[in-house]
């Protein structure tokens, strides 16, 4: 029976330093199927057009009939654990220091059998239910867990190398005055996060919503303008040590044809704090994060990136804005390369247009901030690279991934 975490106890500075060292990564390029999988979410594995049957390990052509039509489909995510080991010295680095480890076989109820990564409950010859997860080197493995839950299932030591929970972490909101704050600041204690740091440009200006963040307690303003190369630093040095959970929720929208005579400004301000803005983060927090990645149960998890569907499909009517939103995903994906390194998550929450005063002309479905903010989390919780969010934002997506020039000349028609 997993144990319940207990709150992580100060590191005694006389005891020897785990370093960074990633799970194996070697992959073949049939495989990030999988990968790409599990970063949404999903449990999928290939399965051939012509006989039915799923296949893995991944494969260029179907074990059963030879067809090459194995396409990534959804697929039963139970099956039942054939037999389990306990390795005490495993030949691998990065689980010879986090050993004991348990794995085993799961037949699954799709045919296939998986080498799987075991939660604490899991009993030889039960049912278990699969996911996919992203390990440290952001590579897709089998997760088991018990159909039947259980107390403190989430706080098994080996689903926490998958994922981000911020159970007793220490998190920083980037901006307080954003509509997301408040709600991010509500879930994470929710979700038992152990202190959060929100971030405040312009202390001295009046914020109404002060009073509602200290009255959650365990909650800290700190300043913090991503503007100033130097407030971010400062922070930093100040702060970044005790951050286990960067959340980024600057935002910055001026709607607005991209041929408007006063266009320059607004753009160069979206600019300024959506890019330039995590640029800046990103060189003062993103190198002591990813010092931090191996720190055992209180190192350095995730960072997250709150961000606007428009970056993968133009908004009309938003194109500077939307210009802004896609130079900052570009940039993201590159910061997740360089945390990575360190065994750091990446997640990007993308998210339709919000209920919120920028966005009063577009027509409805809109998303709620509280949407936002329980989406992150439950990112985090599952150990996600991407979420999209809202009935816009999941609609563009999936049309992106059938067909990017229809929805182009679709939202140009819309202008």
């Amino acid at each position: 029976m997993s144990e319940p975490l207990s709150k992580h106890k100060r590191k005694n500075p006389l005891l020897r330093t785990r370093q960074v060292v990633l799970p194996p990564a070697a992959r073949s390029r049939r495989s990030h199927d999988l990968t790409r999988a599990a970063a949404e979410g999903r449990f999928a594995l290939q399965c051939c057009e012509v006989c039915g049957h799923y296949a893995y390990p991944a494969r260029e052509a179907c074990p059963h009939c030879l067809s090459a039509a194995l396409p990534l489909k959804d697929a039963p995510d139970t099956g039942v654990l054939v037999s389990e080991t306990t390795v005490l010295v495993p030949s691998d680095t990065y689980f010879r220091e986090r050993a004991p480890w348990r794995i085993g076989l799961v037949k699954l109820d799709c045919g296939p059998v998986v080498l799987s990564h075991l939660h604490t409950d899991c009993l030889e010859h039960a049912a278990v239910r699969v996911s996919l997860q992203l390990d440290k080197a952001g590579q897709a493995v089998f997760f088991s867990s018990p159909l039947q839950g259980a107390p403190s299932m989430t706080d098994d030591r080996q689903g926490r190398e998958l994922a981000a929970d911020p159970k007793h972490r220490r998190v920083l909101i980037v901006d307080g005055r954003s509509p997301f704050a408040l709600p991010l600041a509500k879930g994470l204690k929710a979700a038992g996060a152990a202190e959060i740091f929100i971030g405040l440009s312009e202390p001295w200006k009046p914020f109404a919503e002060r009073g509602a963040f200290e009255a959650l307690g365990g909650v800290t303003c700190v300043p913090l303008d991503v503007t100033d190369e130097t407030s971010a630093r400062d922070l930093a040095a100040d702060y970044g040590a005790k951050v286990e959970i960067l959340i980024n929720n600057t935002d910055f929208i001026r709607p607005g044809s991209i041929l408007d005579a006063a266009a320059l400004n607004p753009a160069r301000d979206a600019m300024e704090r959506l890019v330039f803005g995590t640029l800046r983060l990103s060189q003062a927090f993103a190198p002591i994060l990813r010092a931090r990645g191996a720190d055992g149960e209180a190192g350095a998890a995730a960072w997250v990136n709150i961000l606007s569907i428009f970056g993968e499909a133009a908004a009309p009517g938003l194109g500077a804005y939307s210009a802004a939103q896609a130079a900052a995903l570009s940039l993201s994906h590159s910061l997740r390369s360089e945390l990575g390194a360190g065994g750091v998550r990446l997640l990007n929450v993308l998210s339709g247009p919000t209920e919120t005063e920028w966005f009063q002309a577009l027509p409805a479905p809109k998303v709620a901030p509280k949407a936002v903010a329980d989406a992150v989390i439950d990112g985090l919780k599952r150990g996600l690279e991407e979420v999209y969010v809202g009935d816009v934002a999941k609609d563009l997506h999936a049309r992106l991934l059938a067909n990017p020039k229809a929805v182009e000349r679709e939202r140009a028609g819309q202008a």
